[in-house]
């Protein structure tokens, strides 16, 4: 009967010690994170190994940051979720920052080699003829004594780039835009819906001027979307800010040779 007086109290003394313990484990609970795409980590873990830091893009919310680099030119704010080891660590979460090439990060800001200058340009062409170096972004009016009048310039995106020679067989100032069918399916699934037209105006993407390459769907136009000029950016036609396509309208008559290389 001692006996077992003494093992039903050592049992209770230790049920006490387990509820004590395991209220003194989880006082401090850890925090719960939802993850923009849930799947993610668990994939990765069935995949084997170790849960690697997944990284999802966010918007900054001011231009501020301890890090000088943040703020430069085509490095957009990210945040890293790390997840350590050990089922009650708790995640750290990093501020990074990442280079996204072909597009530009800030708005307003534009290198100064793409600016409008003169310089010297060795070439056949005759004076009056426009070169688009679509690898380097610019776009040269020839003119004589071996010299050009460079401007900046915005060209095909990956997928749709093109060369050739043509000639300016239309101008027109602040352009009216009719999307091509196939832009607008392209458009369509992912998620971007594109009007069937839009008037000219400073809301237009072709900007405030446009000079049509033959009977291509192509053109050298301006653009409502300044801080672009210097990427691949277009669906294969030229831009250049709105500035430099009038002082470029200007100088460029119809029958005028463009090639573009």
């Amino acid at each position: 009967m001692m006996k077992h007086a003494v093992l039903c109290a050592a049992g209770a003394l230790s049920l006490l010690a387990s509820t004590a313990f395991a209220n003194d484990r989880y006082q401090s609970r850890p925090p719960v994170i939802v993850s923009p795409d849930l799947t993610a980590p668990w994939v990765m873990q069935l995949g084997g190994g170790s849960v690697q830091p997944v990284v999802y893009p966010v918007r900054p919310m001011a231009r501020r940051a301890a890090d000088p680099a943040m703020e430069q030119p085509g490095n957009p704010q990210v945040r890293r979720v790390v997840q350590p080891r050990g089922l009650f660590s708790r995640p750290v979460v990093q501020q990074v920052a990442v280079v996204r090439p072909q597009y530009p990060a800030i708005r307003g800001q534009l290198d100064p080699q793409f600016l409008p200058q003169i310089v010297d340009y060795q070439t056949k062409e005759r004076p009056g003829t426009i070169v688009i170096d679509t690898n380097n972004r610019f776009l040269y009016l020839v003119m004589d004594g071996g010299k050009a009048r460079r401007y900046g310039v915005g060209v095909g995106k990956p997928g749709f780039e093109w060369a050739g020679a043509h000639t300016v067989t239309r101008k027109q100032e602040w352009p009216d835009w009719t999307p091509p069918a196939e832009m607008i399916s392209r458009e369509a699934a992912k998620g971007h819906y594109l009007p069937a037209h839009m008037e000219g105006g400073e809301g237009n993407p072709l900007g405030a001027r446009a000079m049509y390459l033959g009977s291509t769907l192509y053109r050298i136009h301006g653009t409502n979307a300044p801080w672009t000029i210097g990427n691949a950016v277009s669906s294969g036609c030229i831009r250049l800010r709105n500035e430099d396509v009038t002082d470029l309208y200007n100088r460029v008559k119809v029958g005028t040779r463009v090639i573009v290389m």
